[in-house]
């Protein structure tokens, strides 16, 4: 298996490019990006109700593991079912914009087979419902 560059986190205030290959969506990749952008959610609220229902969210979900939490930052490992591949999603809140902008890639290999990208839409159905 190849590994992809693990790089978490934020630089000047935003997430890591998505690597070349198809294991990564992110909300700030171009949207002409096909292969990686993916539309971020909109809310209401303040930002501390908006962190916790994505921590609610994430911690509904199975075979999750919160590594790091801010007031508008969170990095979670998911691990998948039959492997344990683990995956690196992160979320933001941009509490200007009323946006959460999220990035998932997975850690090793050269394709996903758009397990990330069904992740995140998963993710927002739920919190959205």
């Amino acid at each position: 298996m190849v590994k992809e560059p693990r790089r978490t986190g934020l630089a000047d205030g935003k997430f890591h490019a998505c690597p070349h290959k198809q294991v990564c969506v992110s909300t700030m990749s171009s949207k002409d990006d096909k292969m990686h952008y993916i539309e971020p959610i909109k809310y209401d609220g303040n930002i501390e109700d908006t962190m916790k229902k994505i921590v609610q969210v994430v911690n509904s979900l199975k075979r999750t593991k919160i590594l790091e939490k801010t007031e508008s930052y969170l990095h979670v490992v998911f691990s998948t079912a039959l492997f344990r591949f683990k995956d690196d999603v992160e979320f933001l809140i941009n509490d200007e914009e009323k946006l959460i902008h999220f990035r998932s890639q997975s850690r090793i290999g050269g394709y996903d087979w758009n397990a990330n990208r069904k992740r995140m839409e998963k993710f927002r159905y739920l919190f959205t419902k």
